[in-house]
């Protein structure tokens, strides 16, 4: 079974237990990655997060059991894994734009999130270059911002984080704390969750933790890393290394942090220098004939 019919899978398998608990050790066994690599490696291809993908297919479903089965909304919010009628009807208006009593009548609007499939785009690409490197175990410092995880909210929150930072004279701030080999100023993503991850903009260095600052350590590991040349290659090279790189690689994400570093350069020139840093571990029973 190649990587594509993993993923589809594991697709199959959430469509089956929408109304009942998903469990993510199952998804991630199915997808044969674990399950912190599983929510990452969803959110960067779908461009939607895992829970919101959970949540709006079983919206979906509600309505359709509304129109056609005669089901109560009570019994309809409990098969979907809400708690109470009134939280089930605010999730369900936020999405449908009308209450659930309102959808059991014919005629209604309703909104449809279609279940997804993953297929495998044969295109010209340029190559996508990357090293693996061994580093000692390091410590971070400078400013740290839970943010919501949802794939838009965090793409705007993160940029304006830098934004307020640079006006406030923090990232030179920042700068002045780098005092060891890893020098320069990275954007450090940790402590995922379906919902959120923190973020850090930070320097490695053993200086004191300034006030207004926080200190994370990151563990000694095995890490790849790709140089991304201008601002707007970033994005699109994190979705090619978890589309292309990770699937054929014989590796996958440790769990530890995943960093940005930043060069000391002109942001806005073409050949501006940042690299992606993800840690990684071999995966055991990889068999690259599977992988292709």
């Amino acid at each position: 079974m190649n990587w594509i019919d993993q993923l589809n899978q594991s697709i199959e398998y959430i469509e089956s237990n929408l109304d009942k608990t998903i469990d993510m050790q199952a998804i991630s066994r199915i997808a044969g990655c674990s399950p912190y690599h599983y929510q990452r490696m969803f959110s960067l291809i779908s461009e939607i997060t895992l829970g919101e993908y959970i949540r709006k297919r079983r919206l979906t479903m509600a309505a359709y059991e509304l129109q056609n089965s005669g089901a109560s909304v009570m019994e309809t919010a409990l098969k979907y894994g809400y708690d109470s009628p009134t939280a089930f009807a605010r999730a369900f208006s936020k999405f449908h734009g009308v209450t659930p009593r309102q959808a059991k009548k014919a005629g209604v609007s309703l909104k449809t999130y279609s279940k997804i499939s993953f297929e495998m785009a044969v295109k010209g690409r340029e190559e996508l270059r990357y090293r693996i490197e061994k580093k000692q175990d390091f410590r971070l410092v400078g400013i740290k911002e839970t943010v919501y995880n949802d794939g838009i909210n965090n793409f705007i929150r993160v940029p304006k984080m830098w934004e307020e930072a640079r006006e406030r004279g923090m990232i030179e701030d920042i700068f002045k704390l780098s005092n060891g080999k890893l020098w320069g100023v990275m954007g450090a993503l940790t402590n995922y969750t379906q919902d959120t991850v923190d973020y850090y903009i930070a320097a490695a260095s053993d200086e004191t933790v300034p006030e207004g600052m926080a200190e994370l350590y990151v563990e000694e590991g095995l890490w790849v890393i790709f140089p991304c040349y201008g601002r707007e290659s970033i994005q699109p090279v994190w979705k090619r290394i978890y589309g292309e790189w990770f699937p054929g690689s014989g590796y996958e994400h440790s769990g530890g942090v995943e960093i940005e570093w930043y060069s000391d350069g002109d942001l806005d020139a073409e050949d501006y220098l940042t690299e992606i840093w993800i840690p990684i571990k071999e995966i055991k029973t990889w068999n690259s004939q599977k992988q292709f």
